[in-house]
């Protein structure tokens, strides 16, 4: 099986889930405060749409609070091993600074895994047809 056909590859490269080529995010731009929510609105390689609707990408908001849960949950589990006792303020801190921390990379994970969901994989983009 060719690596670059997985879902997973594409979810974890940031990829289009039509070729798996083209990037669904400028270069760049991952920490850059004002830009890492920035997304091209379309695939340079397939042309695939990566904003079909209005409000298309409100499921991904589900999905970022899962992430985050996930993480909330990982921080209070491995200061409560590290540490004999986690009190309210330190457990508080921590949650911030991994929210803020991670912010640009679960905001885009999440959009990428809600739009994996609904679109599928159709082959390299020298064989499928542009949209």
């Amino acid at each position: 099986m060719d690596w670059k056909k997985s879902k997973l590859y594409s979810i974890s490269t940031l990829k289009c889930p039509r070729c798996h080529e083209g990037n669904m995010f400028p270069p760049g731009t991952l920490y850059s405060p004002s830009q890492f929510a920035k997304m091209y609105p379309s695939c340079q390689c397939c042309g695939q749409n990566f904003d079909p609707e209005p409000g298309y990408y409100f499921g991904a908001m589900f999905i970022s609070y899962a992430i985050s849960t996930a993480l909330f949950v990982a921080a209070w589990i491995a200061l409560s091993f590290l540490l004999e006792e986690v009190t309210l303020l330190l457990i508080t801190a921590v949650i911030i600074l991994i929210v803020l921390g991670l912010l640009p990379i679960n905001f885009r994970l999440s959009r990428v895994l809600w739009i994996h969901i609904f679109i599928d994989y159709e082959g390299p983009c020298n064989r499928i047809q542009k949209k």
